[in-house]
């Protein structure tokens, strides 16, 4: 049967378009409905990704909106500040303790400024603390190094050179997930393994012939394809570059079993006719629907890393799924503590600045907790 033309050669028609359709009359039967309703899931789970791609996007151009500046006027006070706090440290008019006090602070703003990239904010944190943010760093890393080992049971090779604490992590890492990964293989050499021991029944057996039918249907698929599309058997050069743009799309939906793109791209090449899904038998519908259950789930997985990826980027609390409210909320609560800090920071610098206050501001900030001024000052700069 002659291959129906498709509105354009680039659009790509949604998987719902591949749905097997009754004949006159007559009912669906039970493989084509099924058939189906995996093409509405592989719909819906595509359409699913492109909003959660388009959410990161529009997000993080309203996250830069709102925090790059309040988050610019915070690092600038803070700079102040510390530059401030030196200065006073130049006189005489301060106790020991005053200036013990003044000189963590000190040590406190400028780290964290370093840490976020304000090079010259190091040689100042180092004339005043006793340890150098390099010594500092190394400490944390061998502390780090020691705390990984003990969880893994193994050390962690560093081929002769010192690892930061960055490099430690991204190694622990590795090694857990690959510890992981081993017991996850043995838990399913187990679970074969007690199944093979079971007697064969007709479920299992008929599951294998499914899915060996599935596998050969594919195939096949993907066979047609590369056959119609070789790019060195056409002459046209416009044509050409098409094919090889339409070849490239079906070996990746190949690798991943996507049997929904390869129908779409034999559509779009004009190499199949849209209803010969519904003159399929239904033992070839079943196999079908095997792969699309298949595609389903990879697409669910993909959905679910999507989310992962989207709530650690913008740092949403543990257990918290993206979606906009709940990155509209956080950003809130971020937009909100920011405008708190940067306030506190202008109110600490008027402060320190008038000879008459820093020393009230010093008491305070040697009887404030620590724990209290986290934000500011982390413990151990000095």
């Amino acid at each position: 049967m002659p291959a129906t033309r498709t509105p354009s050669q680039n659009q790509v028609a949604p998987a719902t378009a591949l749905q097997a359709l009754a004949p006159g009359e007559q009912p669906l039967t039970a493989a084509a409905r099924a058939f189906n309703l995996q093409l509405t899931r592989v719909d819906k789970l595509k359409a699913q990704l492109d909003e959660l791609d388009a959410l990161g996007q529009a997000h993080r151009a309203e996250r830069h909106r709102w925090l790059a500046p309040l988050q610019g006027q915070r690092r600038q006070h803070m700079r102040d500040l510390a530059l401030a706090l030196e200065a006073q440290l130049q006189g005489k008019a301060l106790s020991r303790l005053q200036q013990t006090t003044a000189t963590e602070a000190l040590c406190g703003l400028a780290q964290i400024l370093a840490g976020e990239g304000e090079a010259d904010m190091v040689a100042l944190h180092d004339r005043h603390s006793r340890q150098t943010l390099a010594q500092k760093k190394q400490a944390a890393a061998d502390a780090l190094r020691v705390r990984l080992e003990a969880a893994l049971g193994e050390p962690l090779a560093d081929d002769g050179q010192a690892l930061s604490a960055e490099e430690l992590l991204r190694e622990g890492m590795a090694r857990w997930r690959a510890a992981q990964e081993e017991a996850q293989a043995r838990r399913q050499a187990k679970a074969q393994a007690r199944k093979a021991r079971q007697k064969p029944g007709a479920g299992p057996a008929a599951e294998q012939v499914l899915a060996a039918d599935a596998e050969t249907q594919l195939r096949t698929l993907f066979r047609q394809l590369a056959s119609a599309l070789h790019p060195d058997r056409e002459p046209d050069e416009a044509e050409r570059q098409r094919k090889t743009a339409l070849m490239s799309e079906a070996n990746t939906a190949y690798a991943r079993k996507d049997l929904v793109t390869l129908m779409q791209i034999q559509l779009r090449a004009e190499l199949a006719d849209p209803a010969a899904v519904s003159r399929l038998a239904d033992d070839r519908l079943a196999a079908l629907t095997l792969l699309l259950k298949q595609l389903v789930a990879g697409l669910e997985r993909e959905r679910a890393a999507r989310q992962g990826q989207l709530a650690a980027e913008f740092e949403l609390p543990h257990g918290q799924v993206a979606n906009p409210n709940t990155l509209r909320q956080h950003l809130l609560g971020q937009v909100q503590a920011l405008e708190s800090a940067v306030a506190q920071l202008a109110h600490d610098l008027a402060q320190v600045q008038d000879a008459a206050d820093l020393k009230r501001w010093l008491n305070r900030q040697r009887d404030t907790p620590r724990a209290a001024r986290a934000d500011r000052d982390p413990d151990d700069y000095c």
